[in-house]
């Protein structure tokens, strides 16, 4: 799966601290994995649309 997440926009909400280059590919797969969750949710709800409830 393509980028998920914008690392200016990590960096600006962690402000002050320093983030390393791999904290990015782990917080991306990490949205994956609950996008996938999320999807399989409304699935299994009968719903093509992905509600936050699904979250």
């Amino acid at each position: 799966m393509a980028d998920l997440i914008v690392k200016a926009a990590v960096k600006e909400a962690l402000q002050e601290k320093n983030v390393a280059s791999d904290f990015y590919d782990a917080l991306d797969d990490e949205v994956e994995e609950l996008l996938e969750d999320a999807a399989r949710r409304a699935e299994e709800n009968d719903r093509k649309t992905v509600q936050p409830r699904d979250l």
